[in-house]
């Protein structure tokens, strides 16, 4: 579908990014602020429109996920960009520092294991009595006779 086709009543029944959509189908990539020129300009909004609104367009193609930001500050379709060709490069030196802390964090996962296995064995239930003999020496006062002491 050619979006120069489309008469003015047509594209208002097209979201913003429905038109970016087609725009970019049919032009290729392109920047923020021209995309949303020549939506405004055919939908023949107002320039206030567009000085108003272009952060709003912004943050709305960030959060589509049919559309990609590229390097240069170009929108494109993510659809032409297959997940396996892109591709990610990884420092040498990276890898040896993410290998050496999973290294450190399994060591101290092991001495962690071996303290909780140090588990005293030899204690036995007496040792854990709960017997209120710590209490025998304790008097319960009431208020009155608080005041008496007095």
């Amino acid at each position: 579908m050619n979006i120069n086709d489309l008469t003015k009543e047509e594209l208002e029944l097209y979201s913003h990014k429905d038109i970016t959509y087609m725009l970019i189908k049919e032009f290729g990539p392109m920047n923020t602020a021209d995309l949303f020129k020549k939506i405004t300009t055919s939908l023949e909004l107002p320039n206030s429109f567009y000085e108003n609104k272009i952060g709003d367009y912004y943050t709305t193609l960030t959060t589509d996920k049919r559309f990609i930001l590229l390097d240069d500050g170009t929108w494109d379709l993510k659809e032409k960009y297959a997940s396996d060709k892109v591709k990610k490069d990884i420092d040498e030196d990276e890898l040896d520092e993410d290998e050496e802390e999973e290294e450190e964090t399994s060591e101290e996962m092991e001495e962690e294991e071996e303290d909780e296995d140090n588990f005293d064995s030899t204690a036995s239930e007496d040792d854990f009595d709960d017997s209120d003999d710590d209490y025998k020496d304790l008097v319960i006062i009431d208020e009155d006779e608080m005041e008496l002491e007095e």
